[in-house]
């Protein structure tokens, strides 16, 4: 009995999400914090919808996996709980995620679930899961390559659950080209200059975003950015400096759930 009431409360409050973004006229925005990017958008990234993050090359996979971090900041209300979901392989090539290196962008790492799957349909399963958790602010889902599991029905799946959850969910692809998906937006993702700050010290983390394509709305620009770690938004650059990467180091382990501590 108390299953089916919990049931049919889930049920009332999806009819509910639902409602209320066809009243509004579309989903809610979260700005980014940088007017011409914001500006691009229509106001800001769609929530609790899917989005593509690419990064540009092999080398900028640190990079890629900061703009998510620092997107998941700015989408997720304060306190609550980002799911990361990332292949094993992912580990294995990239390293793993860097406790240190987040709280540097001001993510705590206590907000961070993070799950490690043996294999891109493992991964996919979790992450369907996950996006239909209400309690959840984003969800991450990390892939490598170009896994056959991975297609368009695939992705229409999760962005059907997003729509009726109101999860957003951020898809972040390493070594793999885009191709057609049901993604509200796409994003290739660069490491850029940095200018030191005083001492020589280490600047700002600085990143090259190009957004590719968005449904209903013009695409194709990019800008050069960097992260404002104590105002947790994005902001125009200084002029000149040193590449500074984002973080990333560690080895493989076996699949699980996590803490990061």
């Amino acid at each position: 009995m108390r299953e089916s009431r919990n049931q049919l409360s889930e049920l009332r409050r999806k009819i509910a999400v639902i409602e209320r973004q066809r009243i509004a006229g579309g989903p809610a925005l979260a700005s980014l914090g940088h007017a011409s990017i914001d500006g691009q958008l229509g106001g800001g990234l769609a929530v609790g919808r899917l989005h593509e993050i690419f990064a540009a090359t092999s080398d900028d996979a640190g990079s890629a996996s900061g703009f998510a971090a620092m997107a998941a900041l700015r989408i997720a209300s304060k306190g609550a709980a980002i799911v990361w979901l990332r292949q094993q392989d992912a580990e294995a090539r990239g390293g793993r995620l860097h406790a240190p290196g987040l709280i540097e962008i001001g993510l705590d790492p206590r907000h961070i679930l993070l799950g490690v799957m043996p294999d891109a349909l493992g991964l996919l399963r979790a992450a369907a899961e996950v996006v239909r958790c209400p309690e959840v602010g984003v969800a991450v889902i990390e892939l490598w390559r170009m896994p056959r599991v991975l297609d368009l029905t695939a992705s229409r799946r999760l962005a059907v659950a997003c729509e009726a959850s109101g999860v957003t969910a951020l898809m972040l692809r390493m070594e793999a080209e885009p191709a057609p998906s049901a993604a509200q937006t796409r994003w290739q993702v660069g490491s850029a200059v940095s200018v030191p700050l005083e001492a020589n010290a280490p600047g700002y983390p600085a990143l090259e975003i190009s957004l590719l394509r968005q449904r209903g709305r013009p695409a194709g620009a990019c800008w050069q950015v960097e992260w404002d770690r104590d105002r947790l938004c994005f902001r125009e650059p200084a002029l000149s400096g040193a590449v500074v990467p984002l973080p990333s180091c560690g080895s493989a382990e076996g699949a699980r759930f996590r803490r990061m501590a």
